[in-house]
């Protein structure tokens, strides 16, 4: 991949970031943080997949990056981006936002096509999100993931989609639709 390439996708994410920073309801941060990632073209590695170093965080109602976009920052979800581009090579973005049976209905109302996986049917010697994901995308790469989590593993909604900046206004759709639900 060339320099230009790389440069673009920062691009993206920071559009993406500055949506995400100024206008999305905090409350759909998981406790761990959330992410948003977005790979170049014909990733194969992490390295290969952008992302914010330490997530991002909600601090006093504000959504707030740890740190600088950079490649090869979040090995979760640069794993959830390249499993998905293996099903349809045009869905190089991902987020990860917080578990609730709200949002899920919410998203349901929004249109989204959604798709869900145990954790707890995982087979042995496979990653959670390489198998999950996996097993969401045989038909066509959805426009949710989520699972209900498991021992030891926060249940998590996955966004997916061809670039950051529609993960992010498709966050923001959903970011409206909560502003009085119950997380």
């Amino acid at each position: 991949m060339t320099g230009v390439d790389r440069a673009r996708v920062i691009e993206r994410m920071n559009e993406a970031m500055m949506l995400l920073t100024e206008r999305m309801d905090a409350r759909l941060i998981p406790e761990t943080g959330m992410n948003i990632a977005y790979a170049l073209p014909d990733a194969r590695s992490k390295d290969d997949v952008a992302a914010v170093p330490g997530g991002i965080v909600g601090h006093a109602d504000r959504v707030h990056p740890a740190g600088d976009i950079a490649f090869g920052a979040d090995a979760y979800v640069a794993r959830i981006v390249i499993t998905a581009m293996r099903f349809d090579p045009a869905i190089r973005s991902a987020a990860t936002i917080r578990f609730s049976e709200a949002v899920l209905i919410e998203m349901e109302n929004l249109l989204f096509e959604i798709c869900s996986f145990d954790p707890e049917k995982e087979p042995p010697g496979v990653q959670t999100m390489d198998w999950g994901v996996a097993s969401c995308c045989r038909e066509g790469v959805p426009d949710v993931i989520y699972d209900r989590g498991a021992a030891g593993k926060e249940p998590t909604i996955r966004l997916l989609g061809e670039d950051p900046v529609t993960v992010a206004r498709n966050l923001l759709k959903l970011s409206n639709r909560i502003t009085y639900a119950q997380l």
